[in-house]
């Protein structure tokens, strides 16, 4: 295990709208000492886009919580791309 760090870009599908899925998100990665954000998309179909830099550990255990979600989410499908961190982001922002 590595502790470079990495970029998480991940798509999440299905009841993540309205359901305060990215302040759980928010939440989540500040915990784990992530940067980036999680920001409301609408096309083609609503989603929320969550892109996070940090060690891979630590971004794995993110994307444990996206696949799960808040109380009132329905995680229908999460689309996943990996790849190395810009370092762009300084903290953790909702979108």
């Amino acid at each position: 295990m590595t502790s470079e760090m990495q970029r998480l870009e991940a798509d999440i599908y299905g009841r993540v709208q309205g359901v305060g899925f990215r302040v759980f998100v928010q939440d989540k990665a500040r915990a784990l000492g992530l940067t980036g954000y999680a920001k409301n998309r609408y096309a083609p179909r609503r989603y929320v886009e969550v892109v996070a830099e940090g060690p891979r550990p630590a971004l794995e255990t993110l994307l444990h919580y996206l696949k799960q979600g808040p109380s009132l989410a329905r995680v229908e499908q999460v689309d996943v791309q990996w790849g190395p961190a810009t370092g762009e982001f300084h903290t953790f922002r909702v979108g």
